[in-house]
């Protein structure tokens, strides 16, 4: 079954317990942390995932878009996450540092902008617990969904599929009812939303809708037909 992931990026951020509440039937929460020096935006750190991970029921997702990952992402599965991802472009030691994560419970991710290809981390896929790949250049939400990265979602399950991994690949950026589908057939199963979710009226609702969208696409998808 597809997960998704909301993003609070998209959320009324006075009002996050209540925001985090409303999607409840999600599978995670999707926390976005930046810090205005890899992406030019500045969101929030520790001391709001501490107090979200008290706050929600649902694991949270941390999509950390920082410098320095090595050294801050171990804070934040202190903090609460149930999965940490870190840029593949700015992590010193990526295989150390999922191994750090993994080693104090999280699950660990790392996660690829649109211009970074996945073909030179292959080796490094048995290392994770998934993989992101963006679908839009990070540091803002609302932005429309890059079509041009459906090929890389689908080399990136090819490589799954071709190691035998257990591996989830999440798409993050522009992901809604019109777009999910093409996601799921190419070869994601985990989908971050935050404007299709918390722009809608019923954003509980719209988690169920994105959510059939997916599961329905990935049915006939030829990479699922033999799972």
């Amino acid at each position: 079954m597809a997960q998704i992931n909301p993003s609070i990026l998209s959320a009324d951020f006075a009002r996050l317990a209540e925001e985090a509440k409303a999607v409840e039937g999600a599978d995670w929460l999707h926390v976005d942390v930046m810090d205005n020096h890899f992406v030019p935006n500045l969101t929030l750190g520790v001391p709001i995932v501490e107090s979200l991970s008290r706050a929600t029921k649902t694991p949270l997702d941390c999509h950390l878009m920082i410098e320095d990952p090595d050294r801050w992402a171990p804070r934040y599965v202190e903090a609460g996450a149930g999965s940490v991802t870190f840029h593949a472009e700015a992590a010193a030691a990526p295989v150390r540092l999922a191994r750090e994560i993994r080693a104090k419970g999280a699950r660990a991710s790392m996660a690829l902008k649109p211009a970074t290809p996945i073909e030179p981390y292959e080796d490094l896929l048995p290392e994770l617990d998934m993989l992101l790949i963006m679908t839009v250049e990070p540091g803002f939400g609302g932005q429309a969904f890059l079509d041009i990265m459906l090929p890389k979602i689908r080399r990136t399950r090819e490589l799954i599929s071709k190691h035998g991994l257990e591996l989830w690949l999440q798409v993050d950026g522009g992901v809604s009812e019109s777009t999910i589908e093409r996601c799921a057939e190419a070869g994601a199963d985990v989908f971050v939303a935050g404007s299709a979710v918390y722009g809608a009226a019923d954003p509980a609702e719209a988690v169920r809708a994105l959510r059939a969208k997916a599961d329905g696409a990935t049915a006939s998808a030829a990479w699922a037909c033999g799972h």
